[in-house]
């Protein structure tokens, strides 16, 4: 092997950086794990534990050291199965975003085509081309997008805005873009939500040009709350601010106040002088001179001006919140203050004391009144753009309508005459708070400078557009997992995925010896680079992402086994140590084999990566990447082994005393058999098909037909019968109940109201859940029950609600996925064998196990102990048994292929035959690879994915079945007899 010394290099980098990167995932666990010993079952005080040593350094490798919180960035993600927590993905309603954009207008096409656009809506359509598909239908030609009363409003004029002379092809242009603006809006809105919610590496993410927002956030527990804040309109609201001068004795008057309450009488802390002068010290002077007794101003981390009345450190925000809140704190404030409202901005950055920099938030008062409403709506604003000064520092530009631009001015006229300030706020955070330097403002357009960079001004643009548009985000799918769901998982996949490990090694040893040895050494050094490049790439890992992990255990030493038996056939023919292995290293020996078959698994991969979405995009992304370490692993890691073992003893013979004679000299005639085995096949074919369509179906989860779904765990086992009648008749439509692994545990279907979008809705239906139950569960309130926690032992361990829009998405998605992958590999076969009929005999295999496999479930899924719905996580199974019958088909076509260049003598069916039985020991220690892994991860991999499993193993077996008696067969009788004859011709000598 050349470059021998640079593979060698290449490895231990990869090694070390993996181990590198991993690092960072131990002591995170660590921390984690001293912080839950601390708490005990407390999750609050647990947060606010590793909050307090987030700037600590808990890592130290010598040249450099990291704190926790650069720790816990850098550490191998765990999805919501795994970690727990709450995954939705929003709908901004682009109907919302219409009516906006056409001051919500009553003209009857208009308002017709978007009811239209509503009930039409199919799978991958977007509703704003399914809404110019129906506007065009409704009008005619008689009414245009560019009338006066739909879209060429006074506030969509302008530049970049809609003029009346403009034909629909146009407007379309301009309204997507608009739209287009108003789901950036809401997606930085969402993002800047998320912060409320104090949990661990949120997500955040567009969904391509769908309108839809993906937002996962581990380790949040309050389902209702978080729903509630999630689907909320953006209130966006102008305030008018106090000054620091007019609410410093207020401050002064709380601190001396809290320290009758709250410091302990036996403290002999040293007490200095407070006053308004002290308040209002330069900021560069030190907050450390105000330490002592000062239960508000010690929290304060930096001084204020202006409005700010100070910085404050973001774990100290709840704290001074109950301050503010106390009637006897409440009463300090004067005559004209009682309605003041506290509020804080954003997180920035602010240098302390002894010059570090940390994290901060500045400390607000609003003139509140008694109604608490603000001096003016952001619905007023009906423009804003980041743009420049004329002293080329970035700004914000915004223009209002008719009736904001006359509150504007009396609101800006004020705050100049008394050298005000305005706050600009949204959802309670204050964004800015410009001063007025140039009088009342009319007209409504005006200028916002400050302390920006360009990013800030982009982002305070969409703030403010954020109020001109306002949609609701509606929630259409969600996820909730418990943590210690979470938790089963992970010792579910730990157990499986080692014990298939160590079963994967041992039967490498027994089977092939020393060799087996160093292919099981490339396997470890394979598994450190795949969870090292995750880590180092910030992927998650899932539950079947662990499946994944499993299943490369199994076709890691796929290449391994390929090479082997080529080895030993070089052996046979009387060759030396050294020769075999150059022979089977090379082109024509493995490597051809090798590089078809992976090709067919990148190419199924990829399909269910792009087509997959959440825990199953996980699952394709482990594949893929095991994929690529596999096979630098298998070819040059195990070869280094291999190599020096040559060079020294040169004692390899790639077998053992037992196995050294397995599958030699084997003759069957696969062919001769082709007519029984088709029979067998189209009965199996035929009875799966009358099942699916005319006897059974399927059973499609709410994956494909919506619906809400509940794992709900009992104090003592209960009939599912009992149960379904009991919930039926409480939501008044049909309730399924199924036991899901022990009696004590459900799986609770219901499709109540699931057209219906909105937090109220997802409410009632807890709330009705929790009723028709409540009986069962005497000691657990409504909050216990369907909230998560660490140490959760009954009530709603995981749920999950698919609405009807996305469920059409996710259906169209799999029959495109399904069809893309076998059309794909039916292309690269054609064009890497150059006929069309290998090409052929492999789909007709592959659509023989998708038949097979979607017909034992339709035949079963009512009677087996565990689910075999129709979902993402079958879709998944059926791409794998798609990638891995082409794994086997591929080996089998190399050899054919390779005798029919050769010279091998015989008729056409000989040379055929002659290749399966030649490559039988590779099929089937390929094959039983896999089928080890999965029983493995059947039997210990958890209930959740024990459907997803099964399809894979009833797929691996079938699929290895039809590679040799369907895929081969059905070459054999696509090849014209001209061909065969020519063929044949040749190498029995006569031509």
């Amino acid at each position: 092997m050349q470059n021998k010394g640079l593979i060698k290099f290449f490895a231990i980098l990869f090694a070390l950086v993996s181990i590198y990167q991993l690092s960072f995932t131990f002591v995170a666990n660590n921390v984690k794990s001293e912080a839950k010993a601390f708490a005990g079952d407390n999750p609050d005080k647990e947060l606010k534990y590793l909050d307090s040593i987030g700037k600590e350094k808990v890592l130290n490798l010598g040249f450099t050291d990291f704190t926790y919180n650069e720790v816990k960035n850098k550490q191998l993600n765990k999805g919501l199965d795994l970690e727990g927590g709450i995954n939705v993905i929003l709908q901004i309603s682009v109907k919302d975003v219409l009516k906006g954009l056409a001051n919500n207008s009553k003209n009857p096409v208009f308002n017709k085509s978007l009811a239209d656009a509503t009930a039409n809506l199919e799978g991958n359509k977007t509703y704003l081309n399914k809404f110019f598909e129906a506007f065009e239908a409704n009008s005619k030609g008689t009414v245009k997008l560019a009338s006066p009363d739909i879209f060429a409003n006074r506030s969509l004029q302008g530049e970049g805005g809609v003029d009346f002379q403009m034909s629909d092809a146009q407007v379309q242009k301009v309204i997507k873009k608009k739209v287009d603006e108003s789901i950036e809006s809401a997606y930085k809105v969402l993002r800047e939500r998320i912060d409320k919610f104090g949990v661990t590496q949120p997500n955040i993410q567009k969904l391509g040009e769908t309108g839809r927002i993906l937002v996962e956030l581990p380790g949040a527990k309050d389902v209702d709350r978080i729903k509630k804040l999630l689907g909320g309109k953006a209130q966006l609201e102008f305030w008018e601010t106090y000054k620091i001068e007019e609410i410093g004795n207020f401050l002064v008057a709380t601190n001396e106040a809290l320290k009758k309450t709250e410091i302990k009488k036996n403290e002999t802390k040293a007490v200095v002088k407070d006053s308004l002068n002290a308040l209002l010290t330069d900021a560069k002077d030190s907050v450390d001179t105000k330490k002592g007794n000062n239960p508000l101003f010690d929290k304060m981390i930096g001084q204020g001006g202006g409005p700010v009345l100070g910085y404050f450190a973001p774990k100290d925000t709840a704290a001074v919140n109950s301050y503010f809140k106390r009637a006897d704190i409440r009463i300090l404030l004067g005559a004209d203050q009682h309605n003041a409202k506290f509020v804080w901005s954003k997180p920035t950055s602010l240098k302390d004391a002894k010059g570090k920099e940390v994290e901060a938030v500045e400390l607000y008062a609003l003139k509140g009144n008694r109604d608490n409403i603000p001096a003016m709506s952001g619905g007023v604003v009906t423009d804003a753009k980041d743009t420049f000064d004329q002293l080329g520092k970035p700004a914000v530009s915004m223009q209002m309508n008719s009736q904001g631009a006359k509150v504007w001015e009396e609101l800006t006229g004020r705050a100049f005459s008394q050298k005000g300030y305005i706050a600009i706020v949204l959802d309670n955070i204050v964004y800015s708070a410009p001063g007025v330097t140039s009088g009342p403002i009319a007209g409504g357009r005006s200028e916002i400078t400050g302390s920006f960079d360009v990013a800030e001004t982009k982002d305070l643009a969409n703030i403010l557009n954020a109020g001109k548009l306002p949609a609701s985000a509606d929630i259409i799918q969600s996820t909730v997992v418990g943590p210690s769901l979470g938790q089963a998982a992970i010792d579910a996949g730990t157990i499986s995925s080692v014990l298939g490990f160590l079963l994967v090694c041992l039967w490498m040893v027994f089977y092939y010896g020393k060799a087996g040895w160093y292919a099981n050494l490339a396997l470890l050094l394979n598994l450190l680079f795949l969870f090292g490049i995750m880590a180092s790439f910030g992927f998650v890992l899932t539950l079947p992402g662990i499946a994944g992990i499993v299943l490369t255990l199994g076709t890691a030493v796929d290449a391994n086994i390929i090479i082997f038996e080529r080895a030993k056939e070089e052996l046979r023919e009387g060759k030396s140590l050294s020769e075999a292995v150059i022979a089977s290293y090379g082109w024509h020996g493995a490597m051809r084999s090798i590089i078809d078959a992976n090709v067919t698994h990148v190419l199924t991969g990829a399909i269910l990566f792009i087509f997959g979405t959440g825990p199953i995009k996980g699952f394709a992304l482990t594949l893929l990447i095991g994929i690529v370490t596999s096979m630098f692993t298998s070819i040059f890691i195990a070869r280094i082994f291999i190599d020096r073992n040559i060079a020294g003893k040169g004692d390899l013979t790639f077998s053992t005393n037992i196995t050294k004679n397995w599958f030699t000299n084997f003759h069957f005639d696969f062919i001769k058999i082709k007519k029984f085995t088709y029979i067998f096949s189209s009965i199996v074919v035929v009875v799966s098909l009358v099942s699916i369509f005319f006897v059974n179906g399927l059973d499609e989860g709410v994956d494909f037909v919506g619906g809400r779904t509940f794992q709900v765990k009992f104090e003592k086992p209960v009939d599912a019968t009992v149960i379904s009648d009991e919930l039926s008749a409480a939501f008044g439509t049909p309730v399924e109940a199924k036991i899901l692994g022990d009696d004590d545990q459900l799986k609770i279907t219901t499709k109540y109201k699931i057209k219906e979008d909105g937090v109220a809705v997802d409410e009632e239906v807890n709330q009705k859940l929790y009723k028709a139950l409540e009986k069962y569960f005497p000691n657990v309130t409504y909050d216990k029950f369907t909230n998560t926690f660490d140490g959760k032992k009954v009530g709603v361990l995981q749920s999950s609600k698919v609405g009807a829009s996305i469920s059409e998405d996710i259906k169209t998605n799999s029959y495109w996925a399904v069809l893309g992958a076998m059309a794909a590999i039916f292309l690269y076969l054609m064009v890497s064998f150059r006929k069309w009929q290998y090409s052929l005999g492999a789909i007709a295999a592959v659509a023989h196990d998708v038949i097979f496999v979607l017909g034992i479930y339709s035949l079963c899924y009512k009677f087996m102990p565990f689910h075999m719905e129709m979902d993402q996580h079958f879709i998944a199974a059926i791409l794998t048994v798609i990638g891995y019958s082409m794994n086997d088909t591929v080996i089998v076509f190399d050899r054919v292929r390779e005798f029919i260049i050769g010279n091998r003598k015989g008729s056409f069916e000989d040379i055929v035959n002659a290749s399966i039985n030649t490559t039988l020991s590779r099929t089937l220690n390929t094959s039983l690879m896999m089928i080890i892994v999965l029983l493995t991860m059947f039997i210990f991999g958890g209930e959740s994915i024990r459907g997803f499993i099964f399809a894979m193993l009833i797929g691996i077996v079938v699929g290895t079945y039809s590679s040799l008696f369907i895929a081969t067969p059905v070459l054999v009788d696509s090849i014209s007899s001209d061909e065969k004859h020519n063929i044949e011709d040749k190498h029995n000598n006569k031509i």
